[in-house]
Order: C-alpha cells, then structure tokens, then sequence
C-alpha cells in the first residue's frame, strides 16, 4: 500500500514499508489461490477506484468529519448498510454481565488467572492456556494456525479479549458459552489434552490451591467444574476500553488523527464495515461466508456447517471482532492475511470460489455472503481504513507469569510460549 506524496500519514517510515511489503504478500496469496482454481475474482466485482483527494480536499472533509464526529454517536452521519442488517453503533465497551450460574468474585477471577498460567493442568504438563493466548501478543499467539497436536483443519487463534460479549465462541460457533469453551480447551485432545480426575486430584496436592479455591468457591470441594468457572470468571475480564478510540469517544477530539477520523467515516460508510463489524466489540457474532472455504480442496473448511449441518452454514465462519486487530494479525480463519491484504481482498469484494467441472451442478457450493460488494476505493481510503483500525489498538500488556502454587510432587513447569513476532 503506497502513500501518496503530501499525505501526512501516521505511521512511521519503517511501518509504511511493512505495509507496502504485506500488500505485495497478500497479492502473492491471491495469485496462489488462483493458480491452483481455489478461488478467482468475481468478474462482476471489477471496480476502479474512485478519485483521489487533493491535500486541500482532504483537510475540508476533516474539518466537516470533525464537526460531524464530535456529536454523540446517535447523531452520527447514517451508516452504509444493507436492507435487514440489524446494526448497532460502534462505541464505548459496556459493562461486564457475569451470568447469575457464575457470578464475579475478586478471588475467583485471581484462582483463574494463576489456573490460565498453569501448563500443569495439560496431559504433558507443558501447555497452559497462555500458551495460546498470550497477553503480549493481543491474547492470542501470532501464528498463522494455532492446532498444537495437528488437528484439521487447522485455524488461526482467536483473541479471548471481549469474550464476555460473545454468544458464541471458536470460529465455528460450536461453544455457547466461555464455560463450554474453557471446557473444550481443557479437554480436547489436540488441545491441553486434561484428564477432569486428574486436575481434581493434582489441585487437591497443593496447599495453596486448595486455599485459593476455598476462598474462591465456599464450602465447595476443589472440582473440574470449579476449575472451568474460575477460568472463564478471569477471562471475562479480559476487555478493550483504553484504545485512542475509546479516548475519542469519551470526548477528547485530539485522541485521533486526521486520516483516522477519515478511515472512520469510510469505515461506517462507503467501506461498507458496518453490515458485519458493529457494535461496542465491531462484530455482530454472526457467521458469514467470505470465499474462503476452499470447498473441494484437501484444505476445506466448511465452518459452522460442521456445527450445525445446515446447507446454508457452508463456509461461514464468526465474525471476528476488530478491537485491537493490529495485535493480533495474522487474520482471517486460517491465519493466510495481514490487515492490508484483508482490506484489499474486501475492497475487491473478495475473492470468490472457483466451481471445477464436477461441481457445476452442486447444491451444496458454497455462496458468498451479499454484504460483499466492490467498494472502488484508492489508496488513500485504504490507509485511512488502516489508521483507523489502528485507532483501536489497546496499549501492550507485559505481562509476566504469576508465582503458581507449589503442587506435592510436581515441579512448577514453565508454559509452553508462542514464537515471538
């Protein structure tokens, strides 16, 4: 992605070549995909983009953005969305609702942070949940896929940050609840691998377990159940609000820059974001087809189909929330993007799969959401989209692994770590 000369960009010279450098990537990524008749442009979605700004133009529509954006969200220019999509406006992060089966507790949440940090409760006694999630790298790990024992299909890992918000978890939806989905982390085989008796009993060898948990979960025996409770009571408090966004929000005009007032006005309208990333968290948690299924191929992923079984579920995955984006890339399901190859792919309308021979006539071909459309814009708008999404960057979090209780026999082993990016 260029920026053009007298564009006063925000980022720094040696992010403007990381960006031109991820663009060509990501046009590599598309040929790819092509060359082996996964997927080729919608020959319907040609569009040219539109005309550039003049530097004076672009101040003017910063200062008419400015003026527009001071107001409270509800008077906000009217959003580009399609017919039926029932849209929230993007805005401050509530509250946390912790559920009346799990309610908050101080001591709780402590008992499920130092439970994330232990690689004791896996199998092999190496992986934790950090191990995944990482609070350095956005709570989530920095690779493209993230299967520790190679399960397939292999997706990228999700950020746990706002998961209080959710209604469904993973990519396919198929956890409806942060307990259900703390459960399938603990227990699935290709993941943490834990035995429910044995954590019981390894917790039970530990004194200072067995304190945290008493004062976590009165007059309540340690328990696996105990365990998932108190790790999803913690992640629950995992959440966004300390972003220039939020800062802009709460009304301190200077918190953005000039082109990132300019991405959010595209981001709202000609961009077409708001048809599927809206609301506190920019995700409307619903499940969409984007093309990338590679349906047919060795590496299909049918998403929530697998979930569900229904025809229409074929291809769709959640919607990814955009908080902090720009920490937790690589994007998409299968972790193939960095953020300016998405928004190229979205501006194309993304790409759309290529039907082979044999599947002419087939009924189950997956089809491409209607949201998608050829958006037309330049340069310019793309990197004022890109600064935008900046925008809601939380600052980092260096965190570092809490002391673990001392388990009778057990050595406290360090958790398995992420490969730095």
């Amino acid at each position: 992605m260029h920026h053009l000369p007298g564009f006063a960009c925000p980022c720094s010279a040696a992010m403007r070549c990381g960006i031109l450098a991820v663009a060509r990537g990501a046009a590599w990524i598309a040929v790819g995909l092509a060359a082996v008749g996964a997927a080729e442009p919608d020959p319907r979605a040609k569009r040219p983009p539109r005309p550039e700004r003049s530097a004076a133009a672009r101040a003017e529509a910063v200062r008419q953005l400015r003026e527009a954006y001071r107001r409270p969200p509800a008077q906000w220019p009217a959003p580009h969305v399609d017919p039926g999509v029932e849209w929230r406006e993007i805005g401050l992060v509530p509250e946390v609702v912790h559920p009346e089966s799990n309610p908050y507790t101080a001591a709780k949440a402590e008992l499920g942070r130092l439970l994330f940090f232990d690689a004791r409760l896996s199998a092999a006694g190496k992986m934790a949940c950090v191990s995944c999630h990482e609070p350095n790298l956005g709570w989530a790990d920095g690779r493209a896929v993230s299967q520790p024992h190679g399960r397939s299909p292999q997706r990228n890992t999700p950020t746990i940050r706002n998961t209080a918000f959710r209604t469904h978890l993973f990519w396919d939806g198929r956890a409806g609840s942060l307990e259900q989905q703390v459960e399938e982390a603990l227990t699935d085989p290709a993941e943490m691998a834990a035995d429910r008796d044995a954590v019981v009993g390894l917790l039970a060898r530990s004194p200072g377990y067995r304190q945290l948990f008493a004062d976590a979960f009165a007059g309540r025996s340690p328990s696996f159940a105990a365990v998932v409770e108190a790790v999803a009571c913690f992640e629950r408090t995992i959440v966004s609000g300390r972003s220039r966004f939020d800062r802009f929000l709460r009304g301190d005009a200077a918190a953005v820059a000039d082109a990132e007032i300019l991405g959010l006005d595209l981001f709202r309208r000609d961009a077409r974001c708001m048809n599927c990333h809206h609301g506190p968290t920019f995700s409307d948690g619903r499940f969409h087809d984007l093309g990338l299924s590679f349906y047919g191929r060795r590496t299909e992923d049918l998403g929530r189909h697998a979930v569900t079984g229904a025809e229409a579920d074929r291809g769709r995955f959640r919607t990814p929330g955009l908080r902090d984006v720009t920490h937790t890339t690589p994007l998409m399901h299968n972790g193939m993007f960095e953020l300016s190859g998405v928004l190229n792919m979205y501006n194309a309308g993304m790409v759309t799969l290529k039907r082979q021979p044999y599947q002419r006539d087939d009924p189950a071909f997956p089809v491409k959401s209607p949201h998608l459309k050829p958006l037309g814009l330049n340069r310019q708008d793309l990197a004022d989209l890109a600064a935008f999404l900046g925008a809601l960057e939380e600052p980092r979090q260096r965190v570092l692994p809490p002391p673990l209780p001392a388990i009778e026999g057990e050595p406290v082993t360090a958790t398995r770590q992420p490969p730095g990016r």
